[in-house]
């Protein structure tokens, strides 16, 4: 688990065991589905690295979770704590010690291509670690944190209503303020 070895040219079997076999589809694939690969990998590689090594079949959300904080360790984006002066601020003026974390961005992103990765490898959407309670609950914890700490909230889109449902009144520009009165 002291490191994990990116496998670009190899495809891992579920137990874990890595065989080096070109991709052909690598040359033609997305950046989406080059980066799903990758990340699949390194998922895998993690789980071949666990003490004890872990098997994707007995892989659960908790697994998944510890997955994420290993993660942490390389972050980039720093996340003031409660108790730092600059808690709060979204540009701070100098240096903190607070902690690198991976962004919540980031982790939501890698959390979806590996949720449709085990699903392409093979595994049952029901028994699927990475689309779990418990990681919606820890994504949606440290989206929240993070925008506490740098005082920028994330609020939910609002749905726009299809033009036919609803009339919009085309919005006329404000007249200009009239001049005082003379003598006032």
């Amino acid at each position: 688990m002291d490191s994990i070895q990116e496998i670009d040219n190899s495809s891992i079997s579920q137990d874990g065991v890595a065989s080096h076999a070109p991709s052909s589809s690598s040359s033609t694939a997305s950046r989406y589905e080059n980066q799903k690969r990758r990340d699949w990998n390194t998922f895998m590689q993690y789980l071949k690295n666990h003490r004890p090594p872990l098997a994707l079949s007995w892989c659960s959300g908790a697994h998944v979770l510890e997955f994420l904080r290993y993660l942490d360790r390389f972050g980039k984006t720093k996340v003031h704590t409660p108790i730092c002066p600059f808690y709060g601020y979204p540009n701070p003026p100098a240096p903190c010690p607070c902690p690198f974390r991976q962004a919540w961005g980031s982790l939501d992103a890698l959390i979806g291509r590996l949720r449709a990765a085990f699903e392409e490898n093979g595994g049952k959407p029901e028994a699927n670690p990475f689309g779990t309670r418990a990681v919606r609950l820890y994504l949606r914890e440290v989206r929240d944190l993070q925008s506490k700490a740098r005082g920028i909230s994330y609020e939910k889109k609002k749905r726009k209503r299809s033009s036919s449902a609803h009339q919009q009144t085309p919005s006329l520009p404000l007249p200009p303020p009239r001049p005082p009165p003379p003598g006032a």
